[in-house]
């Protein structure tokens, strides 16, 4: 291939005369592409976190009372990556839906299963009423969780990215990661409030089942808002231009099914630190007695809302320097920050808050740039798949069993082996990266 064919493409591969065709006929905005994106994900992240908060505070009580509260959260943490687990099986089988009927059907059925699977806990009786069964529906209804989470990819963040303009795609790929800070947010929140204004029998008799009933109503609304975008005909004409399609999940492995896993691979410190930062401090704080459950809480939201600015900044810091040179300079900080945690986490109250806020701090330099930072690497038509199982494999591989990990190995070897645990995800994001440059210059 001669280099003026090349200088004629675009960095997402098509030449002038396709962009020209394209933009006659796509007139989805890159900003309303976007809000789709925030609302849609914040109802997904809401469900998640509102099961990890669970994991801390209600589930060792409600459902493993005969156990320690160490060991109670230890098997909440070992039920909480079973969704992670079922997430790609999910993304295969809503896969097949859309081929076979279509993408709103696919979305409409996902996001109903994703919020009745989280109402359903709201539900379940504890084990003192039912025994095991309590633990065993627990578990299914996780599944389920992910699965329809599996189901709910929509191909927005793909079709954003390829239709912001170049010197504008580190903004506009931060926008969609805004949800996940504030789902959390809001699932803290309201645990915050429930926690704080209700008697600690209150709370784990009926209070903490509000939140799971609110997300049934959070999704209706992301519904909504998604299928506004998903089911109309500039937008269909849109993600068909860009040949955005489900194909065959064999099919995407037998041709670059190494991109999933570089992709995996190359956010991992990322999404290592993603619930060592919102997850695991709530337990290891809660079992130290350090400082109140409330406030630690507190410090969350605070986190949150600099995490939120975090990914702000990654917007404006990748457009000047790139995406995968912002996710390998927030890699190299994330391994130094490592070092810090165990003094912080094991100091007092000021420290513990500084890991919660520091930590969100780099999250959001990191997270803002990790979706789909080397989707491009995907052949067009293979994109769309393979960026939702690339998604798939980044929460399954970095962040499902981060909880249960650093937990388990911190109460055994000290809070060094949460060190140990975040520069194994450094070590594997800047090799990914390496190797993704390789790949890109290869191909």
């Amino acid at each position: 291939m001669s280099s003026t064919f090349q200088e004629q493409r675009d960095p997402a591969g098509y030449t002038a005369d396709e962009l020209s065709r394209i933009h006659a006929h796509a007139k989805v905005a890159p900003g309303e592409i976007a809000i789709g994106v925030v609302i849609g994900r914040t109802s997904e992240y809401f469900d998640f976190f509102v099961f990890g908060i669970a994991c801390v505070l209600v589930f060792p009580s409600v459902f493993f009372p005969f156990e320690s509260k160490l060991d109670g959260i230890l098997l909440s943490f070992a039920i909480f990556p079973l969704a992670f687990i079922a997430r790609p099986i999910g993304t295969t089988i809503f896969m097949a839906f859309q081929r076979r009927w279509s993408r709103g059907t696919k979305l409409t059925i996902a996001l109903f299963l994703l919020g009745s699977s989280t109402a359903g806990i709201a539900f379940l009786p504890n084990f003192a009423t039912i025994g095991s069964w309590a633990i065993g529906l627990l578990a299914f209804f996780r599944i389920l969780q992910g699965i329809a989470l599996g189901g709910s990819w929509d191909g927005l963040p793909s079709l954003l990215a390829l239709n912001t303009p170049p010197e504008k795609r580190g903004w506009y790929a931060m926008l969609g990661q805004l949800s996940a800070p504030i789902g959390f947010m809001i699932a803290t929140a309201l645990f915050l409030f429930l926690h704080s204004q209700l008697s600690s029998d209150d709370f784990l008799e009926w209070g903490w089942r509000y939140p799971f009933f609110v997300a049934f109503a959070i999704n209706v609304v992301a519904l909504f808002a998604r299928l506004r975008l998903v089911v109309t005909e500039e937008y269909t004409h849109a993600m068909e231009e860009r040949e955005l399609e489900p194909i065959g999940i064999i099919d995407m492995l037998r041709r670059q099914g190494y991109n999933i896993f570089v992709g995996a691979f190359a956010a991992l410190a990322s999404y290592a630190l993603f619930h060592l930062v919102s997850i695991f401090p709530i337990s290891w704080i809660v079992l130290g007695s350090v400082q109140s459950v409330n406030s630690v809480l507190a410090a969350q939201i605070v986190g949150a809302v600099v995490g939120m600015l975090g990914i702000i900044a990654s917007g404006v810091i990748a457009d000047r320097i790139g995406r995968r040179t912002t996710l390998g300079t927030a890699a190299i900080l994330i391994g130094i920050f490592a070092l810090s945690a165990p003094w912080l986490l094991g100091g007092g109250q000021a420290a513990q808050d500084a890991f919660i806020i520091v930590g969100f701090a780099l999250l959001g330099l990191s997270y803002g740039q990790a979706a789909g930072s080397v989707t491009s690497n995907f052949e067009i038509r293979l994109r769309y798949t393979g960026a939702a199982l690339t998604n798939d494999f980044a929460w399954l591989i970095g962040a499902a069993f981060a909880p249960l990990v650093a937990l388990g190995l911190s109460t055994r070897f000290g809070l060094v082996a949460v060190s140990v645990y975040l520069l194994s995800g450094v070590a594997c994001t800047l090799i990914a990266l390496r190797v993704n440059r390789a790949l890109a210059a290869r191909e």
